[in-house]
């Protein structure tokens, strides 16, 4: 059973550090800014990757550190990822990240996650994250691609009108619940209706 639970994070107003400049470090390190190009990103490692490098043309606040990690690099971090392929490594950053309280993802180790990085749907405002508990994230990956193609485009668009209605209703909380379920209703799909087709 997947005892998840999802929250958006705001990682804009966070400092994330990414032990790792490899393929891994890499990939997470591009996840994350794909998803919140304002992030305040800390890369730490002896060596980097040129891709990372080409990122920081981009992302102002993505900060590359050319050394070995040290428990000193998680002074003023609320987030930690282990991106290494050093397992030890990669066990050193978790204890160290337990010990100081920050919240921390071992790559391709559950175990040691305190969250994970989902496949991520993007359609202009709709974000949608896709978790298999750590189980599968090839799976997850192609449950985002469907999901992908079945969205329309023109979806942001939608969102954009039921912000501008629900902004223009009256009432109290309930009031404007109730409304807002009638008026998206319409939008549930019914498995009877589209049995046939």
């Amino acid at each position: 059973m997947n005892t998840l639970f999802p929250i958006f994070l705001k990682l804009e107003n966070l400092r994330l550090l990414v032990v790792g400049g490899g393929a891994v470090g890499m990939e997470k390190t591009k996840a994350v800014l794909d998803n919140s190009p304002g992030a305040s990103v800390t890369v730490v490692a002896p060596e980097i990757r040129e891709e990372l490098k080409a990122l920081q043309a981009n992302h102002p606040n993505l900060k590359l550190i050319y050394a070995p990690y040290a428990l000193e690099h998680l002074q003023e971090k609320d987030l930690v990822i282990a991106a290494t392929c050093i397992k030890e490594l990669n066990k050193q950053v978790w204890s160290d990240a337990k010990l100081n309280k920050i919240l921390v993802n071992v790559a391709d180790t559950p175990d040691l996650c305190d969250f994970y990085l989902s496949s991520i749907v993007k359609k202009g405002n709709l974000k949608i994250a896709v978790s298999t508990n750590g189980k599968s994230p090839t799976m997850a990956k192609r449950i985002r691609e469907v999901l992908e193609e079945a969205l329309p485009e023109e979806i942001d668009e939608v969102l954009d009108k039921l912000h501008e209605l629900r902004e223009k209703l009256k009432g109290d909380f309930d009031y404007k619940v109730k409304k807002m379920n009638d008026i998206t209703s319409s939008m549930k799909l019914n498995p009877e209706e589209t049995k046939d087709e």
